[in-house]
């Protein structure tokens, strides 16, 4: 079965960097587009970034110069890389893929703190 697992999340003061990683199984990775979203206390999930199965990225106006997704389709895993955190990133951070329906992880906190 389809399986997204997220790490990488913590505490993390103004200015700093974080990486996330979701590491997929279940399904042929290379074939499918991929996405990063955040969820804060009381908002919306929104979408922060994307990457195609050619490895085309897309990024939300908020993030775009801040943060990079990759993807390594050898060892099944797509990244986020942020930098230059602000408190207004606090979140936390989904993957998720579609195949036929959408499939989320477990999401993993991000807190931007000093």
């Amino acid at each position: 079965q389809v399986q997204l697992v997220e790490s990488g999340g913590g505490l993390v003061q103004p200015g700093g960097s974080l990486r996330l990683s979701c590491a997929a199984s279940g399904f042929t990775f290379s074939l499918y587009a991929m996405a990063w979203y955040r969820q804060a206390p009381g908002k919306e999930r929104e979408l922060v970034a994307t990457v195609s199965a050619g490895g085309s990225p897309a990024y939300a106006d908020s993030v775009k110069g801040r943060f990079t997704i990759s993807r390594d389709n050898g060892k099944n895993t797509v990244i986020l890389q942020m930098n230059s955190l602000k408190p207004e990133d606090t979140a936390k951070y989904y993957c998720r893929v579609i195949i036929r329906t959408p499939y989320w992880g477990q999401g993993t906190q991000v807190t931007v703190s000093s």
